[in-house]
């Protein structure tokens, strides 16, 4: 498809019957929408481990089409902005703040850079310092904030390579930094090669090689050498006085590390030969140790390219993988091995194996632990205790156990769950830093098997976050601190004394830090951020729960304007949704969210409308599920439907919308859900769909949670693509899509081709691709133009329907 730099390509108009295709320029949006894009952004906080620092980071408004626009490179499944050897997608805070939390006091640090654009936040490990990234249109800039002076400063005059992987990491003594920097002489990129050499050959001899559809891949041998060009980095350590030292030689690195004593490197560098099936996380990689000079001391692994690997969401890939080092030790990696060759279709006891070898690593690796699930990660406490994770996707099961480390085995299960069963969860570990300064688990000084965690508290009466106090050896659990009405009261800071820092807001209120005392409950406030969206004051906001015609209890929450009441009679309404798949129906009728939160809105929310005089419900539920052997997507269609028509019905019975007035809507893979309800039913007067897929055809190696086959499941493919039913959507639908989506499986083609079936049979259609945006749109004008279309196609076709 043409580019399009100023304008975005329209296919119909809205007068009605007309086809027609035209270039039109950005436009704005209703007022009372464009005044609650425009609301100011509350700053993201970032706690240090010891809760006495909170770093406030300011967020910058949309970035303009312009620089959107800026030139980049899609190879590898990556974005890179060739100009400055960094993601084409990144972000930045436009500032830093410090805040006191002991006396609230907030300063700011001299010397930040002009035109700020700061990434990479990380503090030092001894917390006197940061060390962030500054982007430029020319490069990445390395840069430091010392907390004792609150000055800033640039680091050193070379430029970081923040295109993939890990950009820098903190020396142990908190002395340096070490980073992958662009390579002293690089020369100049590759250039396009206008006469070929020759065709781009692929082939497959015999193997079977399943893969998802994936975009940004390479495509030829230009884009592999771009690849290599852009992605080489030279490892260089830079000290606090900006002196660099090269450390190894120039790779394509995926990951590097310190080991907790700062003695050792671990290194992930990518490996030829590449693939044009597959994105670079799926690529060759060998995992390597280093010393601190870069010298090698041992290669571990060489993991082959990955294209290969079994169906299954529990497939893994054969040999060592996730190399790690243990927190609790000066100098032991850990790692993970399948023991049934990463195949979750094969029958075995024992699914993966845990191994670590210490310092010098001259010896054998040790045995810790196995596991009957797939191995998802330890938690590190001491030298004698961790809780190892394992969980698997077919039967939707987890499980954590107490190990012993040192004895290799487990000492107890504590935990095996449904993780669909959201009221049983037991929370996230809360976590300490030791005298590495790395993060261990918080164990109670006089019970060492006792530790904390924190959790949402789903319930039947909604969210509930929780701290809680559990003993692993009795299973006993003392609930520390729990939220309560009318406020949603998140822990986020605890240490095992008698203070918890939470974030507490409700409906009315914007969130804010509190320091909690947990004797007495009194609260002392830390922020004071203010209500971006005074615009949605008196705007009512309800959970709702109600029931699908199979019994399932559903939940959504439904806005109404500010000062409706129901004898002004019933509204138009917007129903926003996203399908989710559930194994048992107990799960899928769980409670989901809480009636206290703080209204917050992002670009693609349908909250804007209730400021048009719309009912919004938001979130409606549309759980698909399958027990049993009977999987979810085999009856998808019918139960969207169910989701939908039960919807409906309470809403009407409420006397707040009128069920001939209702539009639905949804982002992904809610517009494939959209699609599919226009062309199975005739509920609504309209649909948005944004970036979605709607021929499943063209995604045959599974979507979403579809794990079989097209060749395994035809006829679910056929039946679930609303693309097949063309025919019968009669129901007036607005398409947008990003021009560059990036995600996999919702080509722009997908858009593209739906809308010209629905034009080919009458139906009533609008198709809008947005120049220059991915999945998610991030240009303001294409987000006000995409919040104008969407206006206008509600006003047309639902608030005043003919």
């Amino acid at each position: 498809m043409k580019k399009i730099s100023a304008t975005l390509l329209l296919i119909a108009g809205f007068a009605g019957g007309s086809i027609a295709q035209e270039n039109l320029n950005y436009q704005v949006p209703h007022k009372n929408i464009l005044k609650l894009l425009d609301a100011p952004n509350t700053p993201f906080v970032r706690i240090n481990s010891k809760a006495d620092w909170m770093l406030l980071l300011e967020s910058p408004d949309y970035p303009s089409i312009e620089q959107v626009a800026q030139p980049m490179l899609r190879i590898g499944g990556l974005r890179i902005n060739p100009a400055n050897n960094a993601s084409a997608t990144a972000t930045g805070a436009i500032n830093i703040k410090l805040k006191s939390i002991a006396d609230g006091k907030e300063y700011t640090f001299t010397g930040l850079p002009e035109k700020p654009r700061m990434g990479n936040i990380t503090w030092s490990p001894d917390e006197k310092m940061i060390a962030f990234t500054q982007t430029t249109t020319t490069g990445v800039q390395l840069w430091i904030a010392d907390l004792a002076t609150k000055s800033a400063r640039r680091l050193s005059d070379l430029l970081l390579n923040d295109a993939f992987g890990t950009t820098f990491r903190w020396t142990a003594d908190s002395k340096g930094i070490l980073g992958q920097f662009v390579p002293d002489n690089r020369g100049k990129a590759p250039e396009a090669i206008i006469i070929p050499t020759g065709p781009v050959v692929q082939q497959n001899l015999g193997k079977t090689s399943p893969s998802r559809t994936y975009q940004d891949l390479l495509k030829n041998p230009h884009d592999v050498a771009l690849f290599d060009y852009y992605l080489t980095a030279q490892l260089k350590l830079v000290d606090l006085a900006g002196q660099a030292t090269n450390i190894g030689s120039p790779a394509l690195y995926r990951n590097f590390e310190y080991s907790p004593d700062g003695k050792y490197i671990l290194a992930q560098t990518i490996q030829k030969p590449y693939s044009y099936l597959v994105t670079v996380s799926m690529f060759s990689y060998k995992t390597e140790l280093l010393d601190q000079s870069g010298a090698l001391r041992k290669t571990l692994f060489t993991a082959p390219l990955a294209d290969n690997l079994p169906t299954g969401f529990d497939a893994v890939a054969k040999g060592p993988r996730s190399y790690n080092w243990r927190p609790d030790e000066s100098a032991t990696l850990y790692w993970a091995e399948a023991m049934d060759e990463g195949n979750p279709n094969k029958d075995s006891a024992v699914r993966d194996a845990v191994f670590t070898l210490a310092a010098p690593f001259d010896g054998e690796s040790k045995k810790i632990a196995q596991t009957a699930y797939r191995y998802r990660g330890i938690n590190w406490a001491t030298k004698n205790m961790a809780i190892l994770n394992e969980r698997w996707w077919k039967s939707r099961m987890e499980k954590q156990s107490i190990i012993d480390p040192e004895a290799g085995k487990v000492v107890k299960v504590v935990s095996e769950r449904s993780y669909e069963n959201t009221y049983t969860d037991p929370g996230d570990f809360v976590y300490t830093k030791n005298a590495y300064n790395r993060s261990v688990l918080l164990l109670d000084k006089r019970q060492s098997k006792t530790v904390y965690t924190i959790g949402t508290g789903a319930s039947a009466i909604g969210d509930r976050p929780f701290l809680l106090k559990w003993n692993l050896e009795n299973n006993k659990a003392d609930t520390l601190f729990k939220s309560r009405a009318p406020y949603y009261e998140m822990p986020v800071y605890f240490r095992g004394a008698r203070n918890l820092l939470i974030s507490r807001e409700s409906v009315e209120q914007t969130p804010n830090y509190y320091m909690v005392d947990l004797k007495n409950r009194k609260m002392k406030a830390i922020t004071a951020f203010q209500n971006p969206y005074e615009a949605l004051e008196g705007v009512k906001k309800q959970q709702l729960s109600y029931k699908r015609g199979d019994g399932l209890t559903l939940t959504g929450t439904l806005y109404l304007p500010k000062g409706y009441k129901k004898e002004d009679g019933p509204l138009p309404m917007l129903m926003w949704a996203y399908p989710r798949e559930f194994k048992t129906a107990s799960a899928a009728s769980q409670i989901k969210g809480s009636p206290y939160r703080f209204t917050r809105i992002n670009w693609g929310s349908p909250i804007y409308w209730v400021n048009r005089g719309y009912a919004i419900l938001d979130n409606a539920d549309m759980p698909i599920v399958g027990e049993g052997k009977s999987q979810p997507n085999d009856s998808f269609v019918a139960q969207i439907q169910d989701n939908a028509k039960s919807a409906i019905n309470y809403v009407a019975s409420l006397g707040v919308a009128d069920p001939k007035r209702i539009a639905v809507g949804g982002h992904s893979y809610g517009a494939f859900m959209t699609a599919n309800l226009l062309a199975h039913t005739n509920l609504f007067a309209a649909g948005i769909a944004r970036s979605g897929a709607y021929n499943r055809t063209l995604t045959p190696f599974g979507f979403q949670a579809e794990e079989r086959t097209y060749w395994q499941a035809p006829e679910v493919y056929f039946n679930m693509s609303p693309f097949s039913f063309a025919d019968k959507v009669k129901t007036p639908i607005l398409f947008i899509h990003g021009e560059a989506d990036n995600n996999s499986g919702t080509f722009p083609i997908q858009s593209e081709r739906f809308y010209n079936a629905l034009k080919g049979h009458g139906a009533t259609t609008r198709l809008v691709f947005l120049p220059n945006e991915s999945h998610g749109y991030a240009a303001k004008e294409s987000i006000m133009h995409t919040l104008w279309e969407m206006d206008q196609w509600l006003e047309t076709y639902v608030k005043n329907k003919k």
